[in-house]
């Protein structure tokens, strides 16, 4: 075979060129195809992250707006919940307005104008009650507030509030409307919810008094306890009475007691007996045996009529029941049992405290200025009772203020040896004794000092006459011992002993008496038993103290003169004893 020229191409060569060419070509296709295939993926893959993300931005919003929607659905709902407890719990009065004549108009009457009458009338009763209503522990409608009832024409959130607690709530509604009769008159009619309407009537220009009665009418059938707790607080003692009287088969349970509390108290001043009124506190603690006020008034009754060792046991019945001291029983209830048992700090205590609660003037049975300077007088606190006097406060034109403060004067000047001023001072008391005395028995005091003044005359006829109290028969005694008749005064003390045998009073005075007359032992035994019934009473201790320090027992005497100072820490003679006795000790 010949060989080709050198450079020349065969055609084998050719043909693997071809052949190269080809696939090179073929490669360079195959690339650019993938290449296209990977940018149509990227774009897809893109396309398709795109489309995600839009359906979760779509997703998310249709979350957020369903989330919001719900959101606003529990707050409507928290909102309509939060609204129907408030109803269910809304207990006050609401006044609507009440309908009148167009006529009236002009003449400045309307609806609104009655119905604002009514709420200013109704929200003195409730102030003038808050008190009592604290005291019993109400809750009623009167114990949240009188308002006038909400108008509106539209539908808004007040207008819901209102419809809710007109179908859940507990409220009192009260309304009514004012006519024309004729002849100058116009009747005002009331009705409220489970209260019978009431017409009242009246001159054109007499619409307060008519606004006044028809509230009063409302608040005593809506709270019966407190209306007549109220005419005896404001003086109205005939109407206290003829409303006791009328309501009581009617009222439920709960009111029934303070009914009969009220009547009681209404009776005296209307001419009633305390037993009367004795009686009806007695019916009232038997539906109440909690009643802390009916348990202060059985005992000023039961001292009214003398039977001052029935009000003590009354006294002990509120204190078991009270469960002891501090107890259940407010601390001045105990005011007429601390005196019978010469408690004298508690009592100062309580007369301070009801003092700052009231403005100085005070809401027991006496003016607390006076009451105060008499239990520092009986304190030997001369100068505190004297401040006391200078700084009371109360009506001018009280009998009793001025009576105590001529009683509490006169003690001062006995303590302090003018017994001629004590005899001005005791004689001006007795004149007004008839209005003077809120605790019987405080004319006793008189004969001390008429005796002392020469006038034994008069000493006997004012015991005579001034009935059956331990401090008429110890000062009966006193008297007796001083006139020479120790036999006859040994009687006496013994029967003021029986009058009373679990009062220390007239133990102490019988102690004294046996002290003058050199029976220490006896002295000491009498003083023991003083102290046994009346243990916070200095008076005994002190009396104690001075018999022993006779017997030279100093130590024994200056531990009761210190006892006797936890009592009476500023008793001048007192606290001039216990310097003695320490000396001598």
């Amino acid at each position: 075979m010949a060989e080709a020229a050198p450079g020349a191409v065969t055609g084998q060569e050719k043909k693997n060129g071809e052949v190269h060419s080809d696939k090179s070509l073929i490669l360079r296709i195959q690339t650019d195809y993938l290449k296209y295939e990977r940018e149509m993926d990227l774009a897809r893959l893109q396309e398709q992250q795109e489309e995600e993300q839009s359906r979760r931005a779509r997703r998310r919003l249709r979350f957020a707006v369903a989330g919001g929607v719900l959101a606003v659905l529990a707050l409507l709902g928290i909102g309509l919940m939060v609204m129907i407890g408030n109803a269910m719990s809304s207990s006050q009065v609401l006044v609507n307005s009440f309908h009148a004549p167009p006529d009236l108009t002009p003449s400045g009457i309307d609806g609104g104008v009655i119905a604002r009458g009514v709420v200013s009338e109704l929200a003195r009763l409730q102030r003038a009650t808050r008190g009592m209503a604290a005291r019993r522990g109400l809750n009623s409608p009167w114990t949240d507030g009188v308002e006038l009832a909400p108008t509106s024409d539209h539908f808004s959130l007040e207008s819901l509030s209102t419809m809710l607690r007109s179908r859940y709530g507990h409220d009192l509604h009260i309304g009514g409307e004012l006519l024309a009769i004729g002849a100058g008159e116009m009747a005002l009619t009331v009705r409220a919810d489970g209260i019978a309407e009431r017409k009242f009537t009246g001159p054109l220009d007499g619409l307060p008094a008519l606004s006044r009665s028809a509230a009063e009418y409302v608040f005593s059938e809506s709270e019966p306890g407190l209306w007549a707790s109220h005419l005896t607080a404001e003086g109205r003692y005939a109407e206290a009475i003829e409303f006791a009287r009328a309501a009581y088969g009617s009222v439920g349970a709960a009111d029934k007691p303070y009914l009969l509390n009220s009547w009681g108290i209404a009776l005296e001043p209307t001419g009633g007996s305390p037993r009367e009124a004795l009686a009806l506190y007695r019916e009232a603690l038997k539906l109440k045996p909690d009643y802390w006020n009916a348990w202060t008034n059985v005992q000023s009754a039961s001292v009214n009529l003398g039977d001052e060792q029935g009000a003590w046991k009354a006294g002990t019945e509120m204190l078991k029941i009270a469960g002891g001291r501090p107890g259940r029983a407010p601390e001045p209830d105990y005011q007429i049992f601390d005196l019978l048992t010469w408690n004298l700090q508690a009592l100062l205590n309580g007369h301070i405290a009801d003092a700052e609660a009231t403005g100085g003037v005070g809401s027991l049975f006496s003016a607390s200025g006076t009451s105060i300077a008499d239990i520092q007088a009986r304190l030997h606190d001369l100068g505190a009772a004297e401040l006391a006097l200078q700084t009371s406060h109360g009506d001018p034109n009280d009998p009793t203020i001025s009576a105590m403060v001529h009683f509490v004067r006169a003690r001062l000047a006995t303590e302090a040896g003018d017994s001629a001023r004590a005899l001005t001072e005791m004689e001006a008391f007795g004149e007004g004794s008839t209005t003077a005395t809120d605790v019987a028995g405080y004319s006793c005091w008189i004969a001390p000092a008429e005796e002392a003044a020469g006038h034994p005359d008069k000493a006997d006829a004012i015991l005579n006459s001034a009935g059956t109290f331990v401090d008429c028969y110890r000062f009966r005694a006193d008297i007796l011992d001083g006139r020479g008749d120790w036999k006859g005064a040994q009687k006496a003390y013994a029967a003021a002993v029986r009058l009373a045998p679990d009062l220390p009073a007239a133990y102490y005075s019988w102690g004294l008496a046996l002290a003058r007359h050199d029976d220490l032992a006896g002295a000491i035994e009498k003083f023991r038993q003083a102290n046994e019934r009346g243990p916070h009473w200095a008076d005994p201790l002190k009396a104690w103290g001075d018999v022993l320090l006779k017997q030279e027992q100093g130590n024994e005497a200056l531990n009761k003169y210190n006892e006797a100072l936890k009592y009476a820490p500023n008793w001048a003679e007192l606290k001039a004893a216990t310097g003695g006795a320490q000396r001598k000790s």
